[in-house]
């Protein structure tokens, strides 16, 4: 074992630790992986960074914005919904439902993109069903491993695999010679994760824990004393409130009636909009009220307005969500407003959204809140259309628009052109399946047609790439090349030749099987079935047996990346938005792994006999 091999060895197993104790951010690790070889002349410069020119790394780029384009259109909620729907309150159902979907949809396109893909699928999914992400979001990870035991093409080490048999003048695998494999790994994944999401129950940081730290539609009503105000109250044929202006109907002067949205029939289905000054109102419509005033005649109200009471549930608010918003903002020292009421602001009309509270010295405010004059750190809650309270932020002169809620992330504000992404979708897994066009290039297509269709704008883009996963894979892909530079993976061949080589052929299956998966903790699993496949049918031929067994376990262990959070890039996506540790990772991938290499080393031989 030459120096250059043990300064590479020493600098993965730092490397390793450091990710395990979680004091150094793990992209920075990487950036120092790629300084280190650098400067320490183990790799040029061009090799260390080739990373940043991989494809692979173009290609997650390119998911990341195609999953929020499907987010800002609608899609992903829908599919959360049909999850939701299918799966009712069971996060059992729900988990099985998702694993499914996700493996037969990675059986036929790129794992990473399905769970780029499904990544905000499932944070909205978790979020209204008050789960925990870190409970699915690490079977989805494992789901997407799986999917690339479904089908030949599922993923790169099984075409790796395949060629290597046909460079060897042998017949090559069936388009579905993996599938039974993938199929008993599934159904040992969902009953393993039945089990194992009781141990991923608390997002520790990340992404996953803001849904949880951020305040919600309910906080906001408790604390300004919403409950019991508001009122659903349809419009009767032939009410004097049809076809006039709110501004000119007076509500809040007269009845003490804020009229805060407006549920009006739109292509067959009910929608909220925001009740602005301008807005006229329409036969069918409902309207949502905040009943201010304590001394107010309901019923003398809808008599005389021929209003009609509906049924106002606990959780109207918040399934209302994607078309009308909440928040807090803040009067600033200099704003405007100081001193002067709602009114005299003509607060609805000069921003299109309506006051619903306000807190002062921390307490909400009581009764009509038009004619107060606003102080100094006074805080409203305001409601109306989102994007007009997004519009709020640039009015710095006047306002500092505080968090917004956590049901923001159901917003989808080109819902619109929700047609469009689905086809950009479809002709990217399309295009992907054929074959025709390299994946990246797919991605990238699918990608300017969403942003030529509106569906995502370049801000937005920007934005929908999760930079430290991308640095994280580009760090350590040197890693691979370093290895094979000083020789340490002929080290290793040698020793398990010699350690298994006499010891029968399910023994070399399971020496193969671990190898596998302990190279994989440090290269790509391509890279792993590169290596690997070579040395496997050197083995075979070696012992006199059947090469199928031993290639088939190659290619299933180079997909079993289940171990840590850079085995794979499918692990890798997971991690912020699971709010996962490394050893989160270790502790329930490695019994997952150990399980699917018993059932591997059993049923593989019984398919394809030695």
């Amino acid at each position: 074992m030459n120096d250059e091999l043990l300064w590479v060895l020493g600098l993965l197993l730092a490397a390793v630790v450091l990710f395990i104790t979680g004091k150094v951010r793990m992209d920075v690790v990487a950036l120092l992986v790629i300084v280190a070889f650098v400067l320490s002349g183990t790799l040029t410069l061009a090799e260390a960074t080739a990373g940043f020119s991989d494809p692979n790394v173009l290609l997650i780029a390119a998911l990341f914005v195609i999953g929020d384009g499907l987010v800002r259109t609608g899609i992903a909620l829908s599919v959360g919904d049909w999850l939701v729907r299918m799966a009712g309150n069971s996060e059992l159902r729900m988990l099985l439902l998702l694993m499914v979907t996700v493996s037969a949809l990675g059986a036929f396109m790129s794992s990473t993109g399905v769970v780029a893909i499904f990544i905000p699928v499932v944070l909205s999914v978790a979020q209204r069903m008050k789960t925990p992400p870190g409970r699915l979001m690490m079977p989805l990870s494992f789901a997407g491993l799986i999917s690339g035991m479904m089908t030949l093409v599922a993923t790169p080490p099984n075409m790796v695999v395949n060629s290597e048999l046909l460079r060897n003048d042998l017949p090559a695998f069936g388009f579905f010679a993996v599938t039974p494999i993938g199929c008993l790994v599934l159904v040992l994944g969902i009953g393993y994760m039945a089990v194992a999401r009781f141990w991923l129950t608390a997002p520790d940081d990340g992404r996953a824990g803001e849904t949880w730290q951020r305040r919600t539609f309910r906080d906001l009503i408790r604390d300004y004393r919403l409950a019991g105000r508001a009122r659903r109250l349809a419009l009767r044929a032939g009410s004097p409130l049809i076809g006039r202006r709110l501004d000119d109907l007076r509500l809040r002067d007269r009845y003490g009636a804020n009229v805060v949205g407006i549920e009006r029939w739109r292509k067959f289905r009910r929608v909220m909009v925001s009740a602005g000054g301008n807005t006229e109102l329409r036969p069918r419509d409902v309207l949502l009220i905040d009943m201010s005033a304590a001394e107010m005649d309901l019923r003398q109200f809808c008599s005389e307005q021929q209003l009609e009471p509906m049924v106002l549930r606990g959780e109207y608010f918040s399934s209302q969500a994607r078309d009308v918003g909440m928040a807090e903002v803040s009067l600033i020292p200099d704003s405007a407003l100081l001193g002067h009421s709602l009114r005299e602001v003509a607060f609805r009309s000069r921003y299109g959204l309506n006051v619903a509270g306000i807190r002062r010295n921390g307490e909400a405010l009581p009764g009509v809140l038009i004619d107060e004059p606003l102080q100094l750190g006074d805080i409203l809650l305001v409601i109306g259309d989102w994007k007009r309270i997004r519009q709020l932020q640039s009015r710095t002169r006047d306002f500092i628009l505080l968090n917004l809620p956590a049901e923001v992330d159901q917003v989808a504000p080109a819902a619109s052109q929700a047609p469009h992404a689905l086809l950009a979708l479809v002709l990217m897994v399309g295009m992907m399946i054929t074959d025709h066009i390299p994946n990246p290039i797919a991605a990238l297509i699918a990608c300017l047609l969403m942003g030529k269709f509106r569906c995502i704008d370049m801000n937005s883009a920007y934005k929908a790439i999760h930079w430290p996963s991308l640095i994280l894979i580009v760090g350590m892909m040197p890693f691979a090349l370093a290895l094979e530079k000083t020789g340490g993976v002929d080290v290793v061949v040698r020793l398990l030749m010699r350690l298994s080589g006499g010891a029968g052929a399910h023994m070399m299956l399971l020496s193969l099987f671990i190898l596998c998966a302990v190279t994989g903790l440090f290269i790509s699993n391509t890279a792993t079935a590169v290596l690997m496949a070579p040395i496997a049918l050197g083995a075979a031929h070696q012992m006199g047996v059947s090469p199928y067994p031993f290639a088939m376990i190659v290619a299933v262990a180079a997909s079993a990346a289940f171990m840590t959070p850079v085995s794979s890039p499918v692990n890798t996506l997971v991690l912020g938005p699971g709010g996962y540790k490394f050893s989160d990772f270790v502790r329930i991938g490695v019994p997952f792994t150990l399980l699917v290499m018993a059932a591997s080393v059993l049923v593989v031989p019984l398919l394809y006999p030695f």
